[in-house]
């Protein structure tokens, strides 16, 4: 099984990629997009396009995303709000199932403590998958921690939302499509 991890971000959203094969895990790509424009409305097409043809390129079985924390600042989480939801219409246009762990599940499932420390999590990532000292953004280490969680835990936290569509039928993502859709959901 093949499953991407994506740690979402207004400005730089990190990916990984991972296989389970006979019990290991395998490190599959990794890294980070610098979205550009300098729009928050232009970066978030950048995310759209980016992990469109992510998804097309690994055909992965499940997408895991990082679930909603708290955060001080009204408008920092209001930004990430927007991003996050552009990558859950993405994976939701790819028709792949996507899976949402919160941040102490994904930290407890590698260090076996929720309140770990980012590089706890980024040496774990290293040791479970075999890195050796291989250079990685800590958004991309993120992400490969949120694959890891949803592989070593079977998919058991399918998000609510998620779990209403898998009856639905996969679509093209066309906006052509997509307004069909949409028209026959309110119409």
């Amino acid at each position: 099984m093949i499953a991407v991890g994506i740690d979402p971000g207004s400005r730089v959203v990190g990916w990984g990629v991972v296989a389970h094969e006979s019990g290991r895990f395998c490190p599959v790509a990794a890294g980070a997009w610098t979205l550009s424009g300098e729009s928050l409305s232009e970066r978030l097409v950048d995310l759209h396009v980016s992990l469109g043809r992510l998804l097309v390129e690994q055909r992965p079985q499940a997408v895991a995303i990082e679930g909603i924390f708290s955060y001080r600042g009204a408008r920092s989480a209001l930004v990430l709000g927007h991003a996050r939801g552009v990558a859950l219409l993405a994976v939701a246009q790819a028709g792949i199932p996507l899976y949402e762990y919160p941040p102490a599940t994904v930290k407890r499932s590698l260090t076996h403590g929720g309140a770990r420390s980012k590089e706890a999590v980024a040496r774990a990532v290293r040791q479970v998958l075999r890195l050796g000292e291989e250079p990685l953004r800590a958004d991309a280490t993120d992400a490969l921690a949120i694959a890891i969680c949803h592989l070593a835990r079977g998919g058991a936290a399918m998000s609510p939302w998620r779990r209403a569509l898998t009856d639905a039928e996969p679509i093209t993502p066309t906006p052509q499509n997509l307004l069909l859709r949409a028209a026959r959901r309110h119409g």
